[in-house]
Protein backbone atom coordinates (compact mmCIF):
# COMPACT_ATOMS: atom_id res chain seq x y z
CA UNK A 1 0.00 0.00 0.00
CA UNK A 2 3.31 2.44 0.47
CA UNK A 3 4.00 2.09 -3.15
CA UNK A 4 0.78 3.52 -3.95
CA UNK A 5 0.64 6.17 -1.10
CA UNK A 6 4.01 7.54 -2.36
CA UNK A 7 2.68 7.51 -6.16
CA UNK A 8 -0.03 9.22 -5.28
CA UNK A 9 2.11 11.76 -3.22
CA UNK A 10 4.22 12.46 -5.62
CA UNK A 11 1.91 12.86 -8.43
CA UNK A 12 -0.02 15.84 -6.05
CA UNK A 13 3.02 17.45 -5.59
CA UNK A 14 3.79 17.38 -9.08
CA UNK A 15 0.47 18.54 -10.16
CA UNK A 16 0.37 21.42 -7.17
CA UNK A 17 3.94 22.62 -8.84
CA UNK A 18 3.00 22.90 -12.17
CA UNK A 19 1.11 26.23 -10.96
CA UNK A 20 3.17 26.64 -7.60
CA UNK A 21 0.13 28.65 -5.99
CA UNK A 22 -1.51 28.20 -2.58
CA UNK A 23 -4.82 29.22 -3.88
CA UNK A 24 -4.86 26.92 -7.08
CA UNK A 25 -8.31 24.93 -6.43
CA UNK A 26 -8.20 21.13 -6.41
CA UNK A 27 -8.62 19.36 -8.98
CA UNK A 28 -8.78 15.51 -7.85
CA UNK A 29 -8.04 13.11 -10.37
CA UNK A 30 -9.25 10.13 -8.61
CA UNK A 31 -12.96 8.79 -7.56
CA UNK A 32 -14.69 10.60 -4.72
CA UNK A 33 -14.86 8.43 -1.56
CA UNK A 34 -11.90 6.45 -2.99
CA UNK A 35 -8.93 5.74 -0.58
CA UNK A 36 -6.61 7.08 -3.76
CA UNK A 37 -8.48 10.13 -3.45
CA UNK A 38 -7.81 10.86 0.26
CA UNK A 39 -4.52 10.15 -0.20
CA UNK A 40 -3.92 12.61 -3.32
CA UNK A 41 -6.19 14.97 -0.91
CA UNK A 42 -4.46 14.60 2.44
CA UNK A 43 -1.19 15.37 0.02
CA UNK A 44 -2.78 18.52 -1.79
CA UNK A 45 -3.55 20.29 2.06
CA UNK A 46 0.00 19.37 3.25
CA UNK A 47 1.81 20.48 -0.60
CA UNK A 48 -0.55 23.62 -0.05
CA UNK A 49 0.51 24.36 3.89
CA UNK A 50 4.35 24.08 3.45
CA UNK A 51 3.81 27.05 0.84
CA UNK A 52 2.07 28.62 2.99
CA UNK A 53 4.42 28.04 5.74
CA UNK A 54 7.40 29.71 3.44
CA UNK A 55 5.56 32.70 2.43
CA UNK A 56 4.83 33.88 6.20
CA UNK A 57 8.37 33.72 7.08
CA UNK A 58 9.38 36.04 4.50
CA UNK A 59 11.13 39.03 6.87
CA UNK A 60 9.13 41.88 4.27
CA UNK A 61 5.82 40.72 4.48
CA UNK A 62 2.91 43.09 5.53
CA UNK A 63 1.88 42.44 9.56
CA UNK A 64 -1.58 42.71 8.42
CA UNK A 65 -0.98 40.11 5.85
CA UNK A 66 0.95 37.74 8.30
CA UNK A 67 -2.07 37.21 10.56
CA UNK A 68 -3.82 36.66 6.93
CA UNK A 69 -1.76 33.72 6.39
CA UNK A 70 -1.60 32.73 10.26
CA UNK A 71 -5.33 32.41 10.32
CA UNK A 72 -5.12 30.67 7.04
CA UNK A 73 -2.20 28.40 8.32
CA UNK A 74 -4.45 27.76 11.64
CA UNK A 75 -7.73 26.88 8.94
CA UNK A 76 -4.92 24.79 7.11
CA UNK A 77 -3.77 22.38 10.01
CA UNK A 78 -7.24 21.76 11.79
CA UNK A 79 -8.09 20.41 7.40
CA UNK A 80 -4.87 18.20 7.75
CA UNK A 81 -6.25 16.80 11.09
CA UNK A 82 -9.54 16.05 9.98
CA UNK A 83 -8.53 14.49 6.16
CA UNK A 84 -6.29 12.31 8.78
CA UNK A 85 -9.15 11.39 11.23
CA UNK A 86 -11.04 10.73 8.24
CA UNK A 87 -8.54 8.37 6.73
CA UNK A 88 -8.35 5.93 10.07
CA UNK A 89 -12.19 5.67 9.47
CA UNK A 90 -11.18 4.09 6.42
CA UNK A 91 -8.86 1.82 8.39
CA UNK A 92 -11.25 1.42 11.15
CA UNK A 93 -13.72 -0.03 8.78
CA UNK A 94 -11.29 -2.21 6.08
CA UNK A 95 -9.87 -4.05 9.79
CA UNK A 96 -13.06 -4.33 11.07
CA UNK A 97 -13.51 -7.73 11.18
CA UNK A 98 -10.25 -8.84 11.92
CA UNK A 99 -9.88 -10.44 15.20
CA UNK A 100 -8.13 -9.33 18.33
CA UNK A 101 -7.38 -10.81 21.68
CA UNK A 102 -8.48 -8.15 25.09
CA UNK A 103 -4.64 -8.27 25.50
CA UNK A 104 -3.56 -7.21 21.45
CA UNK A 105 -0.95 -4.20 21.60
CA UNK A 106 -2.13 -1.23 20.22
CA UNK A 107 0.14 0.96 18.54
CA UNK A 108 1.65 4.55 19.36
CA UNK A 109 0.09 6.16 16.40
CA UNK A 110 -2.66 5.27 13.69
CA UNK A 111 -2.20 4.19 10.18
CA UNK A 112 -3.29 7.74 9.46
CA UNK A 113 -1.02 9.76 11.13
CA UNK A 114 1.70 7.17 9.71
CA UNK A 115 0.70 8.33 6.55
CA UNK A 116 0.50 11.93 7.36
CA UNK A 117 4.60 11.38 8.13
CA UNK A 118 5.21 9.72 4.62
CA UNK A 119 3.06 12.67 3.20
CA UNK A 120 5.13 15.25 4.38
CA UNK A 121 8.38 13.66 3.65
CA UNK A 122 7.51 13.35 0.12
CA UNK A 123 7.40 17.19 0.25
CA UNK A 124 10.70 17.38 2.14
CA UNK A 125 12.46 14.78 -0.76
CA UNK A 126 10.58 17.03 -3.31
CA UNK A 127 12.18 20.60 -1.72
CA UNK A 128 15.65 18.72 -1.05
CA UNK A 129 15.99 17.50 -4.48
CA UNK A 130 15.02 21.01 -6.35
CA UNK A 131 17.80 22.52 -3.94
CA UNK A 132 20.45 20.01 -5.13
CA UNK A 133 19.53 20.96 -9.03
CA UNK A 134 20.07 24.64 -8.18
CA UNK A 135 22.34 26.78 -10.30
CA UNK A 136 22.61 30.13 -8.16
CA UNK A 137 24.21 28.66 -5.42
CA UNK A 138 28.23 27.46 -4.69
CA UNK A 139 28.91 23.38 -4.92
CA UNK A 140 29.34 23.11 -1.02
CA UNK A 141 24.79 24.15 -0.61
CA UNK A 142 24.54 21.22 -3.43
CA UNK A 143 26.96 18.94 -1.39
CA UNK A 144 24.85 19.48 2.31
CA UNK A 145 21.71 18.91 0.87
CA UNK A 146 22.58 16.40 -1.27
CA UNK A 147 23.57 14.65 1.86
CA UNK A 148 19.91 15.91 3.51
CA UNK A 149 18.11 14.05 0.46
CA UNK A 150 20.55 10.48 0.89
CA UNK A 151 19.07 10.71 4.59
CA UNK A 152 15.36 11.32 3.13
CA UNK A 153 15.71 8.48 0.49
CA UNK A 154 16.64 6.65 3.35
CA UNK A 155 13.58 7.65 5.66
CA UNK A 156 11.36 6.86 2.46
CA UNK A 157 12.01 3.23 2.57
CA UNK A 158 12.67 2.52 6.08
CA UNK A 159 9.12 4.33 7.30
CA UNK A 160 7.60 2.95 4.06
CA UNK A 161 8.49 -0.95 5.27
CA UNK A 162 7.51 0.51 9.04
CA UNK A 163 4.24 1.15 7.60
CA UNK A 164 3.55 -1.68 5.45
CA UNK A 165 4.56 -3.97 8.93
CA UNK A 166 1.95 -2.41 10.72
CA UNK A 167 -0.72 -2.46 8.28
CA UNK A 168 0.31 -6.45 8.20
CA UNK A 169 0.01 -6.48 11.90
CA UNK A 170 -3.24 -4.98 12.16
CA UNK A 171 -4.48 -7.64 9.22
CA UNK A 172 -3.45 -10.50 10.93
CA UNK A 173 -4.56 -9.59 14.60
CA UNK A 174 -1.14 -8.90 16.14
CA UNK A 175 -2.21 -5.22 16.82
CA UNK A 176 -5.35 -3.66 17.40
CA UNK A 177 -6.31 -0.30 16.09
CA UNK A 178 -7.55 2.45 18.78
CA UNK A 179 -8.52 5.88 17.65
CA UNK A 180 -9.07 9.09 19.48
CA UNK A 181 -9.89 11.99 18.10
CA UNK A 182 -7.96 15.05 18.39
CA UNK A 183 -9.60 17.56 20.82
CA UNK A 184 -7.49 20.66 19.68
CA UNK A 185 -8.98 23.21 22.77
CA UNK A 186 -7.29 26.31 21.04
CA UNK A 187 -10.43 26.14 17.40
CA UNK A 188 -13.31 25.74 19.99
CA UNK A 189 -14.73 28.84 21.50
CA UNK A 190 -16.52 27.19 23.76
CA UNK A 191 -13.09 25.93 25.23
CA UNK A 192 -10.22 28.51 24.03
CA UNK A 193 -10.85 30.94 26.98
CA UNK A 194 -9.56 33.92 25.09
CA UNK A 195 -12.46 33.32 22.73
CA UNK A 196 -15.38 32.16 25.36
CA UNK A 197 -13.94 35.32 27.64
CA UNK A 198 -14.28 37.78 24.86
CA UNK A 199 -18.10 36.11 24.07
CA UNK A 200 -19.04 37.15 27.76
CA UNK A 201 -17.66 40.45 27.29
CA UNK A 202 -20.37 40.88 24.46
CA UNK A 203 -23.05 39.21 26.50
Amino acid sequence: MTNKANSIFKQSIQDYHQFDCVDHPLQNPYSAGSLDALLYHKNWIDAVQWHLEDIIRNPNIDPVEALKLKRRIDASNQERTDMVEYLDSYFLDFYKDVKTEKDTPLNTETPAWAFDRLSILQLKIYHMEQEVIRTDVDESHILKCREKLDVLLQQEIDLSVAIEQLLNDFAAGKKKMKVYKQMKMYNDPNLNPVLYGEKEKKD
